[in-house]
């Protein structure tokens, strides 16, 4: 008996962050009729509240500035810092990777993208082969008024309602302690007013990215289906996926699908029970919520094997009391800081990549209650550098425990209730690392990467501060995530495969709803988002039916 559906479009996207929308934008371009779907009651996924940077090595940006890069110098790096490739970091995924940068960079431009590039932010591993700095691009501040009505279904809430950059970050953690971060607040705060002035509502980071896709996909005319979880795949008696069960506000929908279904609907950072079976804690993520592996779990159903379901896009973040988790980067970076377990023993370099941090974290703990550590600060370090933790969790953090304070490190390691002789001990020998310059345990502000967030006053190490000028204040940190990066297996354009390998016609995964293309690791700023819009690109080129070979080839045309 032939299906009856409630709807027929050539190409049906679930999830409306990233990946979502650039598959959405390119089945329009190519002249499909594409229709999203999404599960909350707002569109922009977690990218709206994430910085927004895309590592994208060699791209016509980079070209353009004359910063110097190439296939090779990338896909070297790629193989030096995720390692061998396996079945979701493939050989042919990585190269679709970097090989597709041109044309969703110029598509994506060509419809009304404004890039910047990253110029200072360097890759995570910068000293390994192929490493660089300036691979990371965002977009320039969005102007949100442009959207119309699309401004009160949008996660705009969630993103930073600033002009704020990638690239000013670093520099604005330390605006009262450098001349360098000075001036850069003093910009910031100048773009700030000029939009204020002009009647514009800027934002940056992920609000810039999203909201810059949103604008793109209102005026390709595709819409948005708001509270409408894909609860279901429909397969054909062939096992092609012709559509999928949508359920919507005003019921359940049959729709159509004749090209093909993407999944770009995140991953499962607030399904708890996923959670404690793959990862063995509930998760402290900072992903949207709605995150709950609907769609991966449609997948499997239909078919589809799934990979790296054990890890995470794990980093180092600081429980608020009454809210997420909060990601912490410059704050244990910054010199006039230690990170130690619950013995008040170091065991990591507290500057590295925070996915090593997380994933070094969760080891401790295995052998070390670990989970919560702390961060230990002097005053220096509370003077000189944000730490927005503390910030926006306010009294509530020393009312609860959290955060902890002391005049004397003794008194500091009894309300932490650490080993005393080890806290001791772990802060007399960090000290004299900290005069010598050279960390002797953990290698910390060895590289380009641990220094872009230190301080290049202290001297001789700018990530090494002693720890010995009073009060003191330690904050626990436990292993927060910006996602889960476990998923649907897929190759590589973004077509799910099945545990023998085979592909899954007319179902498509991308973002965080598929296994990452960057193994276990995180290679530079915005290894999340690149794949994401990359593969969500080459997946609705692949539904379009031409392939990625045209848009290449007029890439490299455009390119000379």
């Amino acid at each position: 008996m032939p299906e009856t559906w409630d709807r027929e479009v050539d190409v049906l996207i679930a999830g409306s962050g990233a990946a979502a929308l650039t598959a959405a934008i390119t089945a329009a371009d190519a002249g499909l009729e594409a229709l999203i779907v999404e599960s909350t009651e707002r569109w922009g996924g977690t990218t709206m509240r994430s910085g927004g940077g895309l590592w994208m090595p060699n791209n016509p940006l980079m070209q353009r500035l004359g910063i110097p890069d190439s296939r090779e110098e990338a896909l070297t790096y790629l193989q030096a810092a995720i390692g061998d490739p396996d079945a979701a970091s493939s050989v042919a995924r990585r190269e679709a990777y970097i090989d597709s940068i041109p044309s969703v960079f110029l598509m994506l431009e060509k419809l009304g993208v404004r890039w910047v590039a990253a110029k200072k932010y360097p890759d995570y591993y910068p000293d390994r082969p192929g490493g660089k700095i300036g691979r990371s691009i965002e977009v320039k501040p969005f102007n949100a008024r442009r959207l119309g009505d699309w401004q009160k279904t949008s996660r705009m809430g969630d993103a930073i309602p600033v002009p704020l950059r990638n690239g000013d970050v670093y520099l604005l953690s330390r605006a009262w302690s450098t001349v360098s971060g000075f001036v850069m607040g003093a910009r910031f705060v100048l773009r700030t007013l000029g939009g204020l002035v002009t009647g514009r509502k800027l934002y940056g980071m992920g609000g810039a990215l999203m909201l810059s896709l949103g604008d793109i996909v209102k005026r390709q005319g595709t819409e948005i289906l708001l509270s409408s979880p894909l609860t279901d795949l429909v397969q054909d008696a062939d096992g092609r996926v012709v559509g999928a069960v949508v359920s919507t506000p005003g019921g359940e929908l049959r729709i159509r699908a004749r090209r093909g279904v993407i999944l770009g609907a995140g991953g499962f950072a607030h399904h708890t029970e996923w959670r404690e079976k793959h990862h063995g804690i509930p998760g402290y993520s900072s992903a949207a919520e709605g995150d709950f592996g609907t769609a991966i779990d449609a997948g499997v159903r239909a078919g589809g094997a799934l990979e790296y379901m054990d890890d995470a896009w794990w980093g180092a973040s600081v429980p608020i009391p009454g809210k997420q988790a909060l990601f912490v980067l410059n704050e244990r970076s910054d010199p006039f800081s230690i990170v130690v377990d619950q013995s008040g023993a170091r065991y990591l370099n507290e500057s590295e990549s925070y996915i090593d941090f997380g994933h070094d974290l969760l080891e401790r703990d295995k052998t070390v209650p670990a989970n919560h550590s702390w961060l230990v600060v002097d005053r220096r370090h509370r003077q000189r550098y944000m730490f927005s933790g503390l910030l926006m969790g306010g009294k509530a953090m020393y009312e609860e425990g959290i955060a902890v304070k002391a005049d004397t490190l003794d008194e500091l390691g009894r309300r932490m209730g650490v080993d005393a002789a080890t806290f001791a001990a772990t802060i007399e020998r960090f000290n004299g690392f900290a005069r010598a310059g050279v960390d002797e345990d953990f290698g910390r502000g060895r590289t380009a990467y641990d220094r872009y967030y230190g301080d290049p006053r202290v001297k001789p190490n700018p990530n090494l501060g002693a720890i010995e000028k009073g009060p003191f204040t330690a904050v626990q940190l436990v292993p927060g995530d910006l996602g889960t990066k476990g998923g649907l297996l897929t190759d590589e354009h973004a077509r799910v495969l099945t545990d023998g390998g085979a592909v899954i016609p007319g179902l498509y995964a991308i973002g965080n709803t598929s296994a990452s293309v960057m193994g276990r690791t995180y290679p530079g700023p915005g290894s999340t988002i690149g794949p994401a819009v990359v593969f969500g690109h080459l997946a609705a080129l692949d539904a379009v039916g031409q392939g990625a070979t045209q848009h290449d080839a007029e890439a490299s045309r455009a390119l000379g």
